[in-house]
Order: structure tokens, then sequence, then C-alpha cells
């Protein structure tokens, strides 16, 4: 959850950590620190809050010259967010300085260790017992920084990612990673370490990926990566395709306005390439052989929050081309309901940071039973991808507001294209029959272009309820998993009760919270090809605004048969029915933006929320 910058270079540390916590704090924003080392000497300030408050404090402080430094912006997990609890945390001689990113289960015992010993804990942190621990081992290793984190990392249970900096050797700062994100930004005369590259993509574009269980030297003349046991380990180098300006605002207010308005682009580039020569529909990296995908008998779809409904819209259409059954599982819960899976199936994980803890377990678990693994994720070079026997890439580009807005939408093309894909390989679709597909998909662009130039009326309608107490949202086939995106949307950034739901459901109790003026938002399905399916929907408006309900209706374009029942009606594109969440979707995230500004909130840093959730 939490950002972390670690720089060592020519230039002035303390500016680079800022301006990479900067770009991190999307991470986390309960508390922000630096550390810098100097000889024999460190020099740290952290603060509660938003990153602002460090930088007030930076500034009314007069912080020594450095070149090597760290940083980081807290997602609280073990106390709350105080001045305290803050990161960087020191050893008890003051000599080394720790940031850290994800949860130490062993550190009640350790902290009892450390009493025992005489040192007085100042924090209700697990972080604070690693900066001991490292303080303590440092003298036992020739002041080796590497070995001292390798030792203490053998004893740590649990995910994390630490970065220390010693003032006994201001040269060099030390990474170690578990099962929580850290990636190695390399530059001339410098080099980095962050939990995302955005954090020195304004740098530098070549990166190195760490892997499981590894620790990282960085200093100017280069980098040097072992296993904890000290052992050299492969890495590998990679190129970020984004510049540093996907990573800023852009004219826009606000990151979620210029992410929602940069879907159509977001799209195309998640379907461009995806043609080999012979006209066959081809992925990122698979290394599973056709014979055995020809052999599977289930496929099983992982995925946390937004990326949990991307997969659930992703099951109509894998279920509809394949004919192979389809389960959509919280992540949290696959596997600790002992879930029946083995060779013949296929796991799909879908996560846009490729480092969402709750998926990367469900995914190691469903490896340890024999299944296959295909990732779906944003970011080369994360641990999801890299432990999975198939990759597929979004290529949405950076996504920096904590509410997902362009990695939903390029996360259901891209599970489309692993329907397809399987279609194809299986011999349930014709070559013809996929291009059509792939032709509809190529025209969804354009079409999201065509809803992003008429939402003004959705931002009205959202000013308009701005004081609503709740929303719902109702729809039926690929329209519900919508439903239940809009809804999520609302309580992430609008802090308000919004519960989604299939429409036929409404009868069978939730219909009891009807009352008179409540906003109900329908996700009509278009009226080509599913008929009865629309014709249902209809009927559910119908029963929600004779109870007093007032009707936000998305539809498609012509459909009249809505206009007697909707109160206000968002017209989208027509699309095959399998491809309207793509249209559909985008009024809603409009529709959250607004009502959340409306009402005063961050937007981009809702409460209680980090972009990737990298704890269980």
């Amino acid at each position: 959850m939490c950002g972390i910058v670690g720089y060592v270079g020519h230039r002035p540390a303390l500016d680079v950590v800022i301006a990479g916590l900067r770009r991190l704090e999307y991470r986390g924003y309960d508390s922000a620190g630096v550390a810098l080392a100097l000889p024999g000497e460190l020099w740290t300030e952290k603060r509660a809050g938003k990153l602002a408050n460090l930088e007030a404090a930076v500034a009314d402080s007069d912080p020594p010259p450095a070149t090597t430094g760290i940083g980081h912006t807290r997602w609280a997990t073990h106390g709350g967010p105080t001045d305290q609890n803050a990161h960087p945390h020191v050893s008890s001689d003051g000599a080394v300085a720790i940031i850290h990113n994800g949860i130490i289960e062993n550190f009640a015992e350790l902290r009892e260790e450390l009493a025992a010993l005489g040192i007085h804990l100042r924090s209700e942190t697990d972080t604070e017992v690693a900066a001991h621990l490292v303080g303590r081992e440092l003298p036992r290793c020739d002041g080796d920084l590497a070995e001292a984190m390798r030792r203490v990392c053998r004893r740590l249970n649990g995910a994390f990612t630490l970065v220390a900096v010693d003032s006994a050797r201001p040269d060099v700062v030390v990474g170690a990673r578990r099962n929580s994100p850290l990636v190695v930004g390399v530059g001339e005369g410098e080099a980095f370490l962050a939990s995302d590259v955005a954090a020195f993509i304004e740098f530098t574009r070549d990166a190195i990926e760490l892997g499981q269980d590894q620790v990282v030297e960085v200093r100017r003349s280069g980098v040097t990566v072992t296993d904890f046991d000290g052992q050299p380990a492969d890495v590998r180098p990679f190129t970020v395709d984004w510049d540093a300006s996907a990573a800023e605002k852009g004219g826009y207010d606000l990151f979620m306005l210029k992410e929602i308005a940069e879907q159509p682009k977001a799209v195309a580039d998640t379907l461009r390439g995806r043609i080999d020569r012979d006209g066959r529909l081809r992925l990122d990296d698979v290394r599973i052989p056709p014979s055995e995908l020809r052999e599977i008998d289930k496929i099983v779809v992982v995925a946390c929050g937004t990326a949990y409904h991307a997969g659930m819209v992703a099951k109509y259409a894998i279920e509809h081309w394949t004919r192979v059954p389809v389960e959509c599982e919280l992540a949290s819960e696959f596997r600790y309901r002992d879930p029946i899976v083995g060779p013949r199936t296929l796991v799909i994980a879908i996560s846009q940071s490729g480092e969402t803890m709750d998926t990367l377990m469900a995914m190691r678990y469903a490896r340890e039973q024999g299944a296959r693994v295909l990732a779906i994720c944003n970011t080369v070079g994360a641990t999801i991808p890299r432990e999975s026997d198939a990759v597929l890439y979004t290529y949405a580009g950076p996504e920096i507001a904590v509410a997902s807005t362009k990695a939903f939408l390029t996360q259901i093309v891209a599970a489309y294209l692993v329907g397809l894909y399987l279609a194809q390989v299986r011999g349930n679709k014709f070559g013809d029959e996929v291009r059509h597909i792939l032709d509809d998909l190529a025209e969804t662009p354009a079409k999201v272009d065509l809803v992003l130039d008429t939402v003004e009326g959705v931002r009205e309608i959202a000013r308009e309820l701005a004081d609503s107490p709740s929303v719902l949202f109702i729809g039926r086939h690929v329209g519900y998993p919508v439903a239940l995106e809009g809804a999520l949307k609302l309580k992430e950034l609008a802090y308000m009760h919004a519960e989604g739901f299939a429409a036929g459901e409404l009868k069978h109790g939730p219909i009891a919270l009807i009352e008179d003026g409540m906003p109900v938002v329908v996700v009509v399905p278009s009226p080509e090809g599913r008929s009865v399916l629309h014709d249902k929907i209809v009927s559910n408006i119908q029963e929600v605004r004779a109870r007093g309900a007032r009707t936000i209706v998305v539809a498609e374009e012509g459909d009249e048969a809505v206009i007697p029942y909707a109160d206000h009606i968002v017209w989208v594109p027509p699309c095959p029915t399998l491809l309207q969440p793509l249209v559909a979707t985008v009024p809603l995230q409009v529709f959250a933006c607004e009502m959340a500004t409306a009402k005063g909130h961050d937007v981009d840093q809702p409460r209680n929320l980090a972009k990737s959730v990298t704890v269980e």
C-alpha cells in the first residue's frame, strides 16, 4: 500500500525523494517522511497527514545537502496515522533509517525480544522492529548493510519491502522484498529504488525487476542483487514504455478526470497489434501449450474490487465464446474455501498493479494445486505476471487516481481477448468469427469518445442528487457487474450508501429499500438480439418508479421503450450486448466523480483507501 523512494547519485536527494513521493502519494497518504544519509549523520523529518504537511515541515527546517536519501508515504496498518508512527524509523543508535511497505507478522515476538534487551520502541509500528534489528546486526557483519538486511529478512515472516540507509556508509541504499513491490531505476551515475516506476520516470526509463526474497544494493556505480542467503540473483532489465508526462494531470483538475478521458486511447492500445501475419489473434506472452488449453475444463477468474467486476463481465463472454464453465471468485476468499482446481483448470488473475496481495496468494495456491495461471495486468515486471504461465498486458498507462477507471475498461477488453484466443485455440470459433468480434471491439474507442462528448447532463444529474443519502444501481446480464462497479465508485468517492443489484433480484428483497425520491440508476441492455432481457428490465424500471424511485436510465440511443419510465436518460451508442459495458460504465464513472466533487471530497485520494493493496 505504501509508497517507497530511495535515491543515491549526484542530485540533491531531498528534491528527488520528495518529487518521487509526490508521484506515489496515491499509494498512501496517512503520513509521509524522509531521511537523508550523510557521513556520520542521519537527518529525518516526518509528519502525519498528506505529503503537503511534510513539505511544509521541510521548508521550515534547514535540511543538510545530501545525495543519498529515502522517503515514504504511508497507508496505516500497525498503529494510527501519527507523527510518531510515520516512517522512516531509526535504529536505537541513530545510525540506520528504514522505511517499509507490508506487514511483519511476527513483529510481536521480535518486539518482546528487543524489549528484553532494553531497547524501547517509540512507535506502535512493526517497521521500527526491523530498524532496531538491522542496527544490531550491523556490527556483527562489519558494517555491511546488505548483509545485515539479509540476516534480518531471514527472521521476518509476512509480506514486506524494506529500504534502508546507514550514516556510516552514505553511498549506498539497500532494499529487500518479499511479496511486496520494489523496482530499481538505473541512471547515469545514479540509481533509484521505488515501489512504482512512476517515482523515478522523470529521471530514467531503464529499470530492473526484483524477484521474490531478494536484496538489492544501489550505488552511483551500479546495482548488486542477491537472494536472502547472499547468493547472486538473476534479474531482468526492462524499459518503461511511457514518460513522465503520462503521470501528470496534463491540464485536468483531477487525475480521475484525465484517466476517464484517456479511456478511448487505453482501449485502443490494449487492442493494438493483436493480429499476427496469418490473421490469427495472439497474446503477449503465453507459455501454455495449445494442447493444454484444449484440455481445460474449467476457468476460474480471481480478482478484487474493480478487477473482480471486470472478471464478472468476462465470465459472460468467455463462457459464451468457449463453452467452458467460468467461475468468478473474490481472491480474498478463494484459497480459504478449499476450491476445486487442478491441472485442467485455467486461473485468470486480474490486477492493475500486478501486486495485489490477495490475488497473488490466490494464484499461488492455484498453481500449487496444478492449475495454470494467466495474468491480466497493467504493470510490466510486476509479481503476478512474472509468476504466471501467461500474461496479457492492458497498456493503459499509469493510473494515479485511487478509484480505477481506465484499468477497468482495459481489463474487460483484455479478458475478451483471452476468451477469443481460447475460442480460437479450442476451435469454438472460426477465424472470421473471431475477426468479426475484434472488428466490433475496434469500434469501441470511438464510441467511448462519443459518450465522453455527451456527459455534461450526467454531471448536472450528479449535482442535483448530491444530497441523496443513498443510490441504488440495477442491471441484467453484463449490466449487473456494471451496476456493481457504479455503486463501488460512489462508495469510494462520495462516501455514501450505494448498492448494485441484479435487477431480477429486486423483488426478492431489495425492493423494500425503495422510497419516495430515491435515485435508482438502471443499466439497460440493448433492445437488439436479447429482447426478452430488455423487456424484463423495462418492467423493473416500472416496478421501482411505481414505488417512488427517481430513475436514471442508461440506455442505447433510439431505445424509445424506456422513455416513458425514465426521469433522466443517459444515452450511449449502440453496441453488441457483450461489449456494452465498455460504454455504459463511463457515465457512471463521471457520475461518481461529479457527486464526490459536489460534496467537496478529495476525488483522487479518497479517505482510507490506497491504490495498490499489497497486504492481506
